[in-house]
């Protein structure tokens, strides 16, 4: 027996609505786990005894558009200090680091082989057109620390981007630094997104943006291809309809093969890969990697069947905990 078996499961989260899945299938197993509220927390770092038998991060990038709170580089140096105490974390420092920097998903991806949209790091709105040099118009400015579509602005010329630069409207997000990339308009009007479990193809689905979107977050899709309604019981944003669509799909072998790379470069245990074809090349590119998924809304109506419970049996296995104590709800 290890230092940490018979403790509680910890899952730290940032926002209750999109857990609700999660811990509904928590305390239907009567498992024995406590919540963390990633907003409103405290740790001592001489504190060497951590009474947890695994730490699930589920912290968001995006977190800074839904509370005056700051958790995303608290969360950074939490996970680390648990990592140095032997606690073991799902979806740790190493991959929650990548999830944060937008010009680090695309150094890994440059490292990897695998194609992406081009693009060029900024530290100053001033540099974006000298940046877009060489680039194919239209250009996005993405924020390096995003989420849920925040802090991307498309420009369709040159002219567009130099006036922007020149009045000071480009933003660059929190950390003051942002990515001048690319678009790619993607055949078919969709985008792809691949979830893995354990660093495994788990399941892929294409999504349908609103016309002009770039939130392309799954859970808050409204409808499938057919135009069947879904249940959202995990979305952001209570909003009755949005227009994005969602259908299942099966990318090929060679997709999910670079998908799992990905995976196991960064130690992403749970997470949501995203790529599109260029409509002008028919080849994939990918352009996203999400250490955090709140998986497809309604997915057994849409993938047949509940990533959840597929999660939290991943969560078990890692802890080590066995079904049947009562699940907590407290703070800590």
């Amino acid at each position: 027996m290890t230092e940490f078996e018979n403790r509680p499961l910890a899952i730290f989260y940032e926002h209750p609505d999109w857990f609700r899945p999660l811990f509904a299938e928590l305390d239907r197993r009567d498992v024995d786990y406590v919540r963390i509220d990633a907003n409103a927390h405290v740790y001592d770092p001489a504190e060497t005894d951590v009474p947890y038998s695994l730490v699930f991060n589920r912290a968001s990038p995006s977190a800074y558009l839904r509370s005056d709170a700051e958790s995303t580089y608290f969360t950074l140096d939490w996970l680390r200090y648990l990592e140095r105490r032997g606690v073991d974390v799902v979806n740790g420092s190493v991959p929650y680091t990548m999830e944060i920097s937008k010009a680090l998903q695309l150094d890994i991806l440059q490292e990897l082989g695998i194609p992406y949209p081009r693009a060029r790091v900024i530290n100053s709105g001033r540099v974006a057109p000298t940046a877009a040099d060489g680039l194919r118009f239209p250009v996005v400015v993405k924020a390096n620390v995003g989420g849920s579509g925040a802090g991307i602005t498309r420009y369709d010329s040159l002219e567009e981007l130099q006036r922007a630069a020149a009045n000071g409207s480009i933003q660059l997000g929190i950390d003051h630094t942002a990515l001048v990339q690319e678009f790619v308009p993607y055949a078919d009007g969709h985008i792809t997104r691949v979830e893995t479990l354990g660093g495994k193809f788990l399941y892929a689905i294409n999504v349908f943006p609103a016309e002009d979107s770039f939130n392309l977050c799954p859970a808050d899709a409204c409808q499938t291809t057919e135009g069947q309604a879904l249940s959202r019981s995990a979305c952001a944003v209570d909003a009755p309809k949005n227009g994005m669509r969602v259908e299942r799909f099966t990318p090929s072998r060679e997709i999910i093969e670079e998908v799992e790379r990905i995976a196991a470069r960064v130690k992403l245990d749970v997470g949501g890969v995203e790529y599109m074809i260029d409509s002008r090349d028919g080849k994939p590119y990918f352009y996203d990697v999400n250490a955090l998924s709140n998986f497809v809304a309604d997915a057994r109506n849409v993938v047949g069947f509940d990533p959840f419970e597929r999660l939290v049996d991943y969560l078990l296995q890692r802890a080590g905990i066995s079904t049947g104590a009562h699940a907590t709800a407290g703070a800590a």
